[in-house]
């Protein structure tokens, strides 16, 4: 029993981990653009690669930026759970 307790204690973990992952990796990009923006002379390119990051996302939410981090982020929590998954399956083997 504790076995299956720490499986589903590391596969949630592991899923929320993965998930706050990429809206950590554009957030934290989008605030450096942004924050680099005030330098002068670099307003210009802040913006365009600010703008292109916006558009990534739109792509895969269907034209709004946030639906398609919400995308990512789901895709990434689906791969970590199944990462979790086959490094307890492959632990149980070699044990």
């Amino acid at each position: 029993m504790t076995v299956m307790t720490n499986f589903l204690r590391s596969l949630v973990l592991s899923i929320i981990f993965s998930f706050v992952a990429p809206m950590f990796l554009f957030g934290i990009t989008l605030l450096v653009l942004s924050l680099v923006g005030y330098i002068p002379g670099l307003q210009g390119v802040t913006e365009v690669i600010t703008t292109l990051i916006m558009e990534f996302l739109a792509i895969f939410g269907s034209g709004t930026p946030v639906g398609g981090l919400f995308v990512i982020s789901l895709t990434c929590s689906f791969v970590g759970a199944l990462f979790d998954t086959y490094a307890y399956y492959r632990y149980q083997i070699l044990r």
